[in-house]
């Protein structure tokens, strides 16, 4: 059984490391990357040419605490509102980092959410 999770990581690892060769946040278009773990999913907006994390947000954060209890839904409220104080700070365009996940159920209605808030990725 560890041998088959160890593996899994090693997977996941090796997707990251894939995606970050060729994905990099400038200050004209910063990199959205989402981390999910298995009940929260955290996104954020980093700069990586200054270093530094532009616009944060997580299911944990005050503004979503009461939403549903789905997790895709979270997701989704969670792009809606990174969009909207992303908006706040100036920010439109988008480079989106999938931190080694796959493309479907949470990190999509992250996406989509974002989209729907205004981003363009």
């Amino acid at each position: 059984m560890a041998d088959k999770n160890r593996h899994k990581k090693q997977v996941v690892e090796r997707r990251r490391y894939r995606i970050r060769k060729k994905v990099n946040g400038t200050q004209v278009r910063p990199r959205l990357v989402v981390h999910r773990s298995l009940r929260n999913v955290e996104a954020q907006i980093i700069d990586d040419t200054a270093g530094h994390s532009l616009v944060g947000l997580s299911t944990l954060s005050k503004e979503l605490r009461g939403e549903s209890s789905n997790r895709t839904e979270k997701g989704r409220q969670l792009g809606k509102l990174l969009a909207a104080k992303a908006a706040e700070k100036g920010i439109s365009q988008v480079v989106f980092d999938r931190a080694g996940a796959l493309y479907h159920g949470v990190v999509k209605a992250v996406a989509d959410g974002a989209r729907e808030g205004g981003l363009n990725f």
